[in-house]
This record gives C-alpha cells, sequence and structure tokens, in this order.
C-alpha cells in the first residue's frame, strides 16, 4: 500500500466504543447470507469507518485481517477475494495506526486481574501490543523500550500458545527492512586525492668500493 492510501486521522475509537459498534452492524447482517459474504459485509462497515479517519476501527480491521489469514492458513489470495481487492490490512496501515495508539491507554492487565477495562482504554491481542511496542522503541521512546525488552523476554514461552504471534514476527521484519532503506547511516567522507602522483624521492645511490684493478 502507499501511503496515500491511509486516511488522515480524525480520530481513535476506544475498544468499548468500536466493539459496540461492530455488534450493531454484526445484528444486521442477514442469517440467509453466506459466512463470506458476512464477513465482507461486516469489514466493508469497519473499513468504512476507517477510511473517514478512525484509526480505532483500523485497529479493528488489522485483528480480523489476521484472523481471517489463520483460518485461511495464510493464503493472502483468498483472503483478498473475501476481503476485496484493495483491502488487506497491509503493513504501511498497520504502521500508521500503531503509531496514533495512546501507549499510556493500552490495557495491560497482570496475571490473574479480572477488572474490565475503563471505557477509554484500548484492549488489544498481546501481538498487536508487541508491534506498537516495537514501532515506538525504535521512535527513541525510552518507557516502551523497556517494556518491549520485557515482552520480548517471555515471547518465546508464548509463541506455541498464541498462532498471532507470527504476524508479530513479520511487523518486526518489515518494521527493520524499511528502517534500513529510509535512515540509512551516510558513508564516511572521502579523503581528497590529488590527480597527479606526488613527486619521487629520488633514491641516493651508494658508492661502490673501488676493485683493485682501479685502485
Amino acid at each position: 500500500m502507499a501511503d496515500s492510501d491511509i486516511p488522515e486521522l480524525r480520530s481513535i475509537a476506544p475498544t468499548q466504543r468500536g466493539d459496540i459498534d461492530i455488534s450493531d452492524w454484526r445484528a444486521e447482517l442477514l442469517p440467509e447470507w453466506s459466512p463470506e459474504e458476512k464477513e465482507r459485509r461486516l469489514y466493508d462497515h469497519a473499513w468504512t469507518a476507517y477510511r473517514e479517519g478512525d484509526y480505532g476501527f483500523g485497529l479493528w480491521l488489522w485483528r480480523e485481517c489476521d484472523r481471517i489469514t489463520l483460518a485461511l492458513n495464510g493464503n493472502v489470495r483468498e483472503v483478498t477475494r473475501i476481503l476485496g481487492p484493495g483491502r488487506y490490512f497491509g503493513f504501511s496501515h498497520r504502521r500508521a495506526v500503531a503509531e496514533r495508539v495512546p501507549i499510556e491507554r493500552i490495557h495491560r492487565p497482570r496475571k490473574g486481574d479480572m477488572s474490565t477495562p475503563r471505557p477509554d482504554a484500548f484492549a488489544l491481542p498481546h501481538y498487536q501490543v508487541l508491534c506498537i511496542y516495537a514501532l515506538r522503541a525504535a521512535s527513541g521512546d525510552v518507557a516502551a523500550k523497556a517494556q518491549y525488552e520485557i515482552a520480548l523476554g517471555e515471547l518465546e514461552l508464548m509463541r506455541r500458545a498464541d498462532p498471532y504471534l507470527r504476524f508479530f514476527d513479520t511487523f518486526r521484519e518489515l518494521l527493520q527492512r524499511t528502517a534500513g532503506t529510509v535512515a540509512a547511516p551516510a558513508p564516511p567522507p572521502r579523503a581528497i586525492v590529488s590527480d597527479s602522483p606526488p613527486p619521487k624521492r629520488p633514491r641516493r645511490r651508494s658508492s661502490a668500493p673501488k676493485s683493485k684493478a682501479t685502485a
């Protein structure tokens, strides 16, 4: 996706507000529609809201795109067929949305915590939080970098139980690749070399010893 395809940010709906709209749209789906048609219609509602500038629905599109991709064993062509041409939520969209999530409002429940997130909170899957941390850490955010390093220490323990972590691996790889092309270090200045070589110093010839015949 080109950067021109990314809509201008107008707002970013927290999870609870977005879920209410998604539930309303889901209730409007007709029972006689096929599962693929229902997927497409629901995705289309959220896509329209995202294109109007609400990045909260971009977070939902990101998760939904990955859910369908997993269900279809990673067949991106089939995912695109269901969602519609040009509607796969690719890296440029993910990066733009991740940049705008207020990191201080991400709901991070502790183990055993059964509390309900605040209405203004962002309750995101773990792999999306990792993507946000990775992006903020790369931009120099010290607090995000510390959280990111802690999360990476637990990554391998969670990998088998969370199939969505493969999408974080892809995001991290693309983030590193684009960072290398955008912010490539400038080569060191070369020393100025004169076109003409420096004059050679004449070699001193040692006097040969005289032979007896010429003595």
